[in-house]
């Protein structure tokens, strides 16, 4: 697919034909076709980097200068709304004239920003594109930051409040417990995504302000100085989200620890309270010939007595000293 955004006319199109308008300020390439790479490459005279090339993690490799043109890659979290989020790599390819983005996935934050370009004039230059792109992404990130740190406050109550653990019944409070477990970790899973992102973005806003000093009007770097300090604030909130994510995370697991102590402890107390009843009626399963109480009328009350004794004296002594 290949959209094209142009001043003239100020609006925004799925190219059929491969025909480029005059006065064009942004190219978007959304998972593009081998025709629509070699379109744009020769009609700008830029490189376009492939889904390998923007998914390398080296620096030198996403923060270029070629030419005097500025290739920035970064991960961006592509079905932010959902579970299923997975990072997707993003290149912008910067030049005096023009941007040309690189995308492999759907993401709202560019069709927030294609409408944005409509409604506000100023953003009308590749450079005020690029500015309003790394805002947009910055904006949607903090969103998923708040949602996921909602998401955590609900289970901490959870955890701490609900009294997730119950002994009469145990197994229901394991799979609760396993639940829970899985989801603190899916969201420690997304909250470090999320901090992918924001480092890119940092990285790329930071370059691309030192880089194009020449070219970047004094409005835009005053916007990307204020991306810069959102990121940076944002990745002081991820370093407390993570925090709390692995608070979580051993708060459960202690949980878990304690109910199995707690079950090997019911298990003790049951080997314990059944040993003297045990060797009560060992003895007398001897088969001795002199055995006083086999005369008795009332020797086998007596040791049905005596067995009942010896198990309620243990757990008589457990309950004093608290363990159950």
């Amino acid at each position: 697919m290949l959209t094209i955004d142009r001043d003239e006319a100020g609006t925004v199109r799925e190219s059929a034909s491969l025909d480029l308008p005059k006065a064009v300020i942004w190219i978007d390439l959304l998972d593009p076709t081998a025709d629509e790479t070699a379109f744009v490459e020769s009609r700008t005279h830029i490189q376009v980097p492939s889904a390998a090339e923007l998914s390398e993690i080296e620096a030198s490799s996403r923060l270029q200068v070629r030419r005097g043109i500025i290739y920035l890659s970064t991960p961006i979290l592509a079905h932010s709304d959902t579970p299923d989020a997975f990072l997707s790599p993003v290149g912008f390819i910067l030049s005096p004239t023009v941007l040309v983005t690189v995308r492999f996935a759907k993401l709202v934050t560019f069709d927030l920003v294609a409408q944005q370009i409509h409604d506000d004039p100023t953003l009308a230059s590749n450079v005020g594109v690029f500015t309003a792109l790394l805002e947009a992404i910055v904006d949607r990130g903090a969103d998923v930051l708040e949602g996921l740190r909602g998401e955590l406050d609900r289970i901490s109550r959870k955890v701490f409040h609900g009294n997730p653990i119950h002994l009469s019944h145990a197994v229901r409070s394991t799979n609760t417990l396993r639940l829970t477990l899985s989801a603190v970790g899916a969201i420690g899973e997304r909250v470090s995504q999320a901090r992918d992102v924001m480092l890119g973005v940092g990285r790329i806003a930071s370059f691309a302000h030192d880089i194009g000093e020449e070219w970047i009007t004094p409005e835009f770097k005053v916007r990307l100085r204020a991306v810069m300090k959102d990121v940076a604030s944002l990745n002081e909130y991820e370093a407390h989200l993570s925090g709390k994510v692995q608070f979580l995370l051993d708060a459960v697991l202690g949980y878990i620890t304690i109910e199995q102590n707690d079950l090997f402890k019911v298990l003790t107390i049951a080997s314990v309270v059944g040993i003297p009843p045990t060797l009560i009626a060992g003895i007398y399963g001897m088969n001795f010939k002199v055995m006083p109480e086999l005369d008795w009328a009332w020797g086998y009350s007596f040791g049905l007595a005596l067995i009942l004794v010896s198990a309620v004296i243990p757990l008589i002594w457990f309950k004093w000293r608290g363990w159950f």
